[in-house]
C-alpha cells in the first residue's frame, strides 16, 4: 500500500519465554530467523552425590563456575555498595523456561493498571499448555505438614500452578537443572512450532547490537561461528531477557531506563532429615506476603557454593523468600550494577524472620539454620511499558519496526515467578506486529 513499507523478514533474539512466543506468533507471516547466543539444552546429568564430591574436594569456589558444569546455566555478579548478588539467567535453547521452577502464576496486575489487557492471551494459552495444581496428590509428610503450620498461622498458602504434567513427573526434585523426563513444559515446544512454520533458528549466535538508519532497524550485528555478520531484516524484535536486552539496545545508540529489578532470592535453611530436594518438586506452593513471597525451595547454588551449608542434600530443609525489590539500578555493557536499597533490606530481614519462625516451629534444629546465597533471576524494568504504550505495546522511543519482547517491558518487579505473564504479554506483542 502507498505510504507504508513492505515488512518481509523478521529476526527475534532471544528463544525464551519472551522469544519464543513471539517468535511462533510470527512464523508463517515473516521469513523468521531466531538467533539464540546458547546451544540446544540438554538437563544437568551429575548426581546429587557426584556435586557432593565437587564441594568436598573444594572444586566449587564462586558461583560463576556453573556455566562450565552445566552451560544453559548463566551465572554473573552485580556491582554496588551493598553487597554482590549472582545473577542468574538461561542461556540455551528455550532460555530460563528449561531451568525454571516451572511455575505459572499470572502476575499482570501492574501491567493491568497501565491498560494492558491480557486476558485473551491468557486464557490462549491456558489450552495450549499444561497448568495444573495436580502435584499436590503426591506432597511428601514434611510438605503437608509445613503447609499446615503457614495455614495455622494465617499465612494462606497456595499450592502452586505448574507447568508439568504429573504423569510424567518423578519428582526427583531437579527441575532448575533440567527436567529428565520431560514433564515440565518449557518454550522449546514453541521453537519447534515455528520451526514447522518455516522459521530458521541460529544457536550459538551472540547479537551484540542492532543497526539504525533514520528511524528504522535495519538488521542486527551478531558474532556468529568466531566472525561478526550482519543479519538484514524489515523487522527487529529483542528478546535476550532483562539484562541482555538493554545492553544490545545501548550499544545501538537507544538509551534505556535505570530502572532495572532482579527479583533477589535468599534461602534459609535448618537440618531436618528426609527433606533435600528428592521427592518433592519445587515450590510446591506459595505464601504471597506484601513485597515477597515464600516457598519450599532447594536452592542448588548456595547448597554447592555457600560454605554454611555443610549438610548433606537429604538433609536439608530450605525456605525461600523472593523479594519484589525497587526498581534501581542498571544492566550496562560490561557490567551490572544493582544493589539492595535501604527498604530491600528492611523487607528481606523481616521475611527472614518469618522463615526462621516458620522452621522453628516445624522443629528444625535453631543452631542448624544458616542463609543462603543472595540471588536473583527475573531481571527485567529497564525498557517499562507506559500507559501511552499500552494500546502497541510498543515503548515510545524505540524504532517503529524495533520491539521489545521479554521482561523488560514490566513496569516493576513482580516478586513473583515471571513466566506465564511474560509468555502473554509475548503472545500480544505478536499479534499487534501481525495486525501492523
Amino acid at each position: 500500500m502507498q505510504g507504508r513499507v513492505a515488512v518481509k523478514s523478521a529476526i527475534v533474539v532471544g528463544s525464551g519465554a519472551g522469544g519464543a512466543t513471539v517468535a511462533r506468533e510470527l512464523a508463517g507471516s515473516f521469513d523468521l530467523t531466531i538467533l539464540e547466543e546458547g546451544r540446544p539444552f540438554h538437563p544437568l546429568s551429575f548426581s546429587e552425590p557426584f556435586m557432593e564430591g565437587l564441594k568436598a574436594c573444594g572444586l566449587l569456589r564462586d558461583e560463576r563456575m556453573t556455566s562450565f558444569l552445566f552451560p544453559p546455566m548463566r551465572i554473573r555478579r552485580s556491582a554496588g555498595g551493598g553487597g554482590k548478588m549472582a545473577l542468574v539467567n538461561g542461556r540455551c535453547v528455550g532460555g530460563a523456561t528449561t531451568i525454571s521452577a516451572g511455575n505459572a502464576l499470572r502476575m499482570d496486575r501492574d501491567l493491568r493498571e497501565i491498560g494492558v489487557d491480557l486476558d485473551r492471551e491468557f486464557e490462549e494459552l491456558s489450552r495450549e499448555v499444561p497448568i495444573s495444581t495436580d502435584h499436590v496428590k503426591g506432597w511428601r509428610a514434611d510438605t503437608r505438614e509445613l503447609f499446615a503450620l503457614c495455614t495455622d498461622m494465617g499465612l494462606a498458602p497456595v499450592p502452586t500452578p505448574k507447568l508439568i504434567d504429573s504423569r510424567k513427573c518423578r519428582r526427583c526434585g531437579r527441575c532448575i537443572l533440567g527436567c529428565p523426563t520431560g514433564a515440565k513444559c518449557d518454550v522449546r515446544a514453541f521453537v519447534d512450532q515455528a520451526l514447522d512454520r518455516g522459521a530458521r533458528l541460529l544457536p550459538g549466535c551472540h547479537v551484540d547490537s542492532v543497526r539504525i538508519e533514520g528511524k528504522r532497524a535495519t538488521g542486527v550485528w551478531a558474532r556468529f561461528r568466531g566472525r561478526r555478520k550482519f543479519f538484514a531484516a524489515d523487522l527487529v524484535v529483542l528478546a535476550a531477557g532483562g539484562l541482555d536486552t538493554p545492553v544490545i539496545l545501548q550499544r545501538s545508540g537507544i538509551p534505556c531506563q535505570e530502572t532495572l529489578f532482579v527479583d533477589p532470592v535468599l534461602c534459609l535453611a535448618g537440618r531436618r532429615e528426609g527433606t533435600g530436594p528428592r521427592g518433592e518438586i519445587s515450590m510446591p506452593f506459595v505464601v504471597q506476603q506484601d513485597s515477597y513471597i515464600l516457598s519450599p525451595y532447594f536452592d542448588y547454588l548456595s547448597f554447592l557454593y555457600n560454605r554454611g551449608w555443610r549438610n548433606p542434600g537429604g538433609s536439608i530443609l530450605s525456605l525461600m523468600v523472593k523479594l519484589a525489590d525497587s526498581s534501581e539500578g542498571a544492566s550496562e555493557p560490561g557490567r551490572i550494577r544493582k544493589e539492595l536499597s535501604p527498604r530491600d533490606q528492611s523487607v528481606l530481614a523481616g521475611a527472614v524472620a518469618l522463615c526462621r519462625k516458620i522452621l522453628l516451629k516445624l522443629g528444625v534444629d535453631e543452631s542448624s539454620l544458616r542463609l543462603g546465597t543472595l540471588n536473583a533471576g527475573h531481571p527485567g524494568g529497564m525498557v517499562p511499558l507506559r500507559r501511552r504504550d499500552s494500546a502497541s505495546l510498543h515503548p515510545e522511543g524505540l524504532p517503529d519496526n524495533l520491539y521489545v519482547s521479554d521482561a523488560s517491558l514490566l513496569p516493576r518487579s513482580l516478586g513473583n515467578p515471571p513466566i506465564l505473564t511474560i509468555m502473554a504479554l509475548a503472545l500480544a506483542i505478536g499479534k499487534r506486529i501481525r495486525a501492523r
